[in-house]
């Protein structure tokens, strides 16, 4: 990424993520996507009683602003995260590309390719539990269809189905 910081490095001044003087974030500000982001992270202890969630250990705090490059528009958001990991078992870099991490996989592995293959955000379904039993069934084929169809690309898979919806049907009731 562009413009990696190191640890106890401060952001640029024009940017909103001033840090305390009392810890350490790690900076890391990235473009693409038409938006310019920078990202700070710090991971803090975190007792299992008081967050109420077994086995954690830390809080991780990720602090971004993003600016998009055509309009000039700038907004922050804070998530947070929890780990069993202790804080200090890795470095805010690593906590870092952890959290990249995981949602560039759900992104990629999982949402892409039900939007891809099922059309799954031009749903015009509203409904939370029919919501819920569509992505069960999105998911369930997207496992079985390899399966059943292997060495066959999905798109050709999908005109198939299509064709034949129930077996579609049929695919979910194999084993």
């Amino acid at each position: 990424p562009a413009g990696q910081g190191q640890p106890n490095e401060d952001p640029p001044a024009s940017r909103g993520l001033q840090r305390p003087a009392w810890y350490a974030f790690f900076f890391e500000t990235c473009c693409g996507h038409g938006r310019v982001e920078t990202r700070g992270v710090h991971a803090f202890a975190c007792d299992p009683l008081e967050a109420d969630f077994p086995f954690v250990r830390s809080l991780i705090v990720v602090r971004s602003e993003r600016t998009v490059k055509a309009t000039g528009k700038t907004s922050d958001e804070t998530r947070f995260y929890l780990s069993s990991a202790e804080p200090g078992q890795r470095t805010p870099a690593q906590w870092q590309q952890l959290v990249r991490g995981h949602w560039a996989g759900v992104e990629i592995r999982n949402h892409w390719q039900r939007d891809a293959f099922w059309g799954e955000d031009r749903s015009r379904t509203s409904h939370p539990n029919a919501l819920a039993n569509l992505a069960l069934l999105r998911n369930a084929l997207l496992v079985l269809l390899p399966r059943h169809f292997p060495d066959v690309p999905l798109p050709i898979v999908k005109e198939q189905l299509y064709s034949c919806p129930a077996a579609c049907l049929r695919i979910l009731r194999s084993k």
